[in-house]
């Protein structure tokens, strides 16, 4: 398999998938997770019927929650209860009535998020973890922020900084419109294609990339700031705020026991620590020497500006 990165549009197909609900039917989060191939997903499946551009010609109002209460919608729920009474679907101290006869759960589909998990599986192996470099010149750090409405586009950063001196070396900021939701596990097909047009204007490659996710601190050794070193064929960091997965034992995160990257606070000021992970081309120890390096506040560096340079114009 090519070190590329897979194109879906999650909120075209998952739109389409609602589109194929008979008249008189309803379905539910969690069924239209099923077919979009991951039950992990039932939450984006929310946000995306809450932020469907056109209740219209995507019939978003058939869609409540697996134990028959409607739910939420976009244009408020008296006018989801109206929609649903239009299609001869009822509703009794919110919830469906006769909700398991009304449930559709046929829907025709190629369950994209199971090719994607496929392609995680495939593409970790692939994954170095030992330095790919004699010395470090360079290490940018890269950060994607949304707008409040994900039909905006989003904004990219990045910020180079010389290794040595702390110094800021370039800046560059780009805006691209996502077409994938956050969805756990799956960051990379939202933010790459932001994160490679991003790459592209920078005028070298930096011997290091740091990224605001993770690397091998994943269920399938294969987040972000992995599968961005694959595909960018270069060494890099995940950096992650929170702990999605894993145990902590003596500032080491075990997943399954296995060490899958690091606690780290880089005062005794900071209360919660930050994640640490090699994503590729970069060892354990050194992953943690060079975080270190850049930390003199919780957030290193190269992270921190260029969190604050994407949140600039959002």
């Amino acid at each position: 398999m090519k070190n590329r990165l897979s194109f879906v549009n999650l909120f075209d197909y998952t739109y389409n998938l609602i589109r194929q609900i008979p008249e008189g039917k309803i379905s539910s989060y969690g069924e239209v997770a099923k077919a979009l191939g991951d039950i992990v997903s039932s939450r984006a499946v929310g946000r995306m019927m809450n932020q469907n551009p056109n209740a219209d010609n995507m019939p978003c109002f058939k869609i409540v929650h697996s134990d028959g209460k409607i739910g939420g919608f976009g244009l408020g729920i008296d006018d989801k209860i109206r929609r649903l009474k239009q299609d001869n679907v009822f509703v009794k101290d919110g919830k469906i009535v006769d909700f398991d006869n009304l449930l559709f759960k046929d829907f025709k589909t190629e369950y994209p998020l199971k090719k994607l998990r496929r392609e995680q599986i495939e593409m970790s192996k692939k994954v170095i973890l030992k330095d790919k470099f004699s010395r470090i010149e360079t290490v940018a750090g890269i950060d994607v922020a949304y707008p409040n409405n994900e039909f905006e586009e989003a904004s990219g950063a990045c910020v180079v900084i010389d290794f040595n001196t702390k110094e800021v070396i370039e800046e560059k900021t780009v805006y691209a419109k996502t077409e994938f939701p956050y969805i756990s596990t799956y960051l990379a097909y939202r933010e790459l294609p932001v994160i490679k047009k991003l790459v592209k204007t920078l005028k070298n490659k930096p011997t290091i990339f740091m990224f605001d996710g993770n690397g091998v601190l994943h269920p399938y050794d294969f987040g972000l700031a992995s599968h961005a070193g694959i595909v960018l064929d270069n060494p890099s960091i995940g950096v992650a705020k929170s702990l999605l997965y894993g145990n902590i034992k003596n500032k080491v995160v075990y997943i399954n026991d296995k060490k899958s990257g690091y606690a780290y606070c880089s005062s005794k000021k900071v209360k919660n620590p930050i994640y640490v992970s090699p994503g590729h081309g970069v060892s354990f120890e050194k992953s943690l020497d060079i975080v270190k390096h850049f930390s003199g506040y919780k957030i290193p560096e190269p992270l921190r500006l260029a969190h604050i340079l994407a949140k600039k114009n959002i």
